[in-house]
């Protein structure tokens, strides 16, 4: 019933005044397990009966992303070390046998509602209570409603986990933002995108992955494809000066160091070879990119001038390697047009022979 009102902004207070009316001092739990299933719908799909916290929502994995590890997990024994609410199972069972096991009571009650049937068991990450499975974990990364970002301050801390399963095979998810290079792990890293926005880390232990691939980059789109790109492919990517297009490269593949097997694959070349911005003549299929109406050395007088003669009324600003504030940059041009543009900042060449560019672009979409 409590699902029927809208509980806007502007009919919050009316709305919960008629809930507590009707159920007293449940109202408050009532009111917030709508909200937040109105919030994990987009994250989750249909969840219309989940319960959840709402530090448990804000970790728990998008759809698209844990049936993308779901499926490289197929046909597998799944212990999910750290169940939480159940999202990981509820895409794990469709493709693998399952456990979940969790330290947190209230969680496991809620996994149990969440995705009934699964078996379920009250643990310690740290304690095994399971042999011959392939050990998933998600430590927290938040505590007391903040963000946390040094894996020894997860919970369980990461290098406790790793070391807990050494002789396992284990699956971690992780924050894309840790430091790859500090991180003592034999295995695979994957990072994942979903829509253009950086998801997550994932280590994958050796014996589930291709020995030879140490970084992976996935990148889930909108229409449901999917496009990965490994360090194992060549990386004989050229550097010259910018042609028709620019490209942007997904954030997974930036972030998992695939520049140039990217731009490899897709015959593009770096326009430096410090900055991941890319060019090409065609655009790669299914992806954004920018093209080339002007290119001026950068200077906020001169981009003024020339936004203005092109009649922009509206721009688009983007930059690497070059120490420019978009947010800063955008009202202190006085853009009076009504032409939509894109404005690639970027640093070329090093040292003394370094200079700053701007790319005028026209956006494919």
């Amino acid at each position: 019933m409590v699902a029927t009102y809208p509980l806007t902004d502007a009919s919050r207070i009316a709305d919960i005044s008629a809930v507590r009316s009707r159920f007293g001092d449940r109202a408050g739990v009532l009111v917030e397990t709508v909200l937040l299933r109105r919030r994990a719908a987009a994250k989750l799909g249909d969840v219309r009966d989940w319960l959840f916290t709402d530090e448990a929502l804000q970790q728990a994995t998008a759809t698209p992303v844990a049936a993308h590890r779901a499926s490289r997990l197929a046909g597998m024994m799944v212990h999910d070390v750290t169940c939480s609410i159940g999202t990981e199972l509820a895409a794990l069972r469709r493709t693998a046998d399952v456990l979940g096991s969790d330290i947190d009571p209230v969680r496991l009650a809620m996994a149990h509602h969440n995705v009934p049937g699964a078996p379920l068991v009250r643990a310690d990450a740290l304690r095994p209570v399971s042999r011959g499975t392939v050990v998933l974990a998600d430590p927290a990364r938040r505590g007391g409603g903040r963000r946390v970002y040094a894996p020894r301050d997860f919970s369980p801390p990461l290098d406790a986990l790793l070391d807990t399963y050494r002789s396992r095979e284990i699956v971690v998810k992780c924050s894309p933002g840790i430091d790859f290079e500090r991180l003592e792990f034999g295995g695979e890293i994957e990072v994942v995108s979903l829509s253009g926005e950086v998801r997550e880390a994932c280590l994958w232990s050796p014996g589930l992955t291709d020995p030879r691939v140490s970084r992976r980059a996935t990148v889930l789109r909108t229409d449901g494809s999917i496009e990965q790109i490994t360090d194992t492919e060549p990386d004989d990517c050229p550097v010259a000066a910018a042609s028709r297009w620019i490209v942007d490269p997904d954030g997974a593949v930036v972030r998992a160091g695939l520049v140039r097997q990217y731009a490899a694959r897709h015959g593009l070349w770096q326009i430096d070879p410090k900055i991941a911005y890319l060019s090409g003549d065609t655009l790669p299929p299914a992806t954004r990119g920018f093209e080339v109406l002007e290119q001026i050395p950068f200077g906020e007088r001169r981009l003024r001038q020339v936004l203005a003669e092109m009649g922009c009324g509206a721009v688009e600003i983007l930059v690497r390697g070059v120490d420019v504030d978009p947010a800063v940059l955008r009202p202190r041009l006085r853009l009076r047009g009504a032409r939509p543009l894109s404005v690639v900042i970027t640093r070329i060449g090093a040292r003394s022979s370094a200079r700053a560019t701007a790319f005028i672009c026209r956006p494919s979409r």
